[in-house]
């Protein structure tokens, strides 16, 4: 299988009540799904805060100018659609003051709209009992370090 170096930024966005907002995407390749936050590819001359503020414009309309500055550094090591992407993903805070803000997907490439299946604002407590995988899977531990006096405690 072929590697991809790919630096990413990734928004964990929280609604009022903290709640997390994953995406759940389902691999065209093999159709194996997983839950992550939004995000995507850093592209050539962007730094990781104008992704940040990027991604979430187009894959959720949620405001851009909810990101935070300070960004968690996470490697990552996952496989999609037939390769693995391996690389730096910086993951920013979002805060909404509205539970379960709407969101709207045109802003999605037509690839991506296949491959998102369903969206959901998951409460912190119910994140390692979701039917597929979280990627990556030491979100609570980012969480943790996004927002270290959040109700989640230390992140583990």
């Amino acid at each position: 299988m072929d590697t991809t170096h790919r630096p990413a930024a990734r928004i964990v966005c929280l609604d009022a009540a903290h709640r997390v907002l994953l995406l759940r995407w389902r691999d065209p390749f093999d159709g194996a799904r997983l839950w992550e936050p939004p995000g995507g590819g850093i592209d050539p001359g962007e730094t990781p805060l104008a992704a940040a503020r990027r991604e979430p414009t187009e894959e959720t309309g949620l405001d851009a100018g909810a990101v935070a500055d300070r960004s968690v550094p996470v490697e990552r090591d996952v496989r999609w659609n037939g390769r693995w992407y391996t690389g730096t993903e910086h993951f920013f805070l979002a805060r909404f003051t509205a539970e379960r803000p709407a969101l709207v997907r045109s802003g999605l490439m037509p690839d991506e709209q296949v491959a998102l299946e369903a969206h959901a604002w998951v409460a912190w407590s119910e994140l390692e009992s979701l039917a597929d995988p979280v990627e990556p899977p030491s979100l609570l531990s980012v969480l943790g370090a996004l927002v270290p006096d959040g109700p989640w405690g230390s992140g583990t």
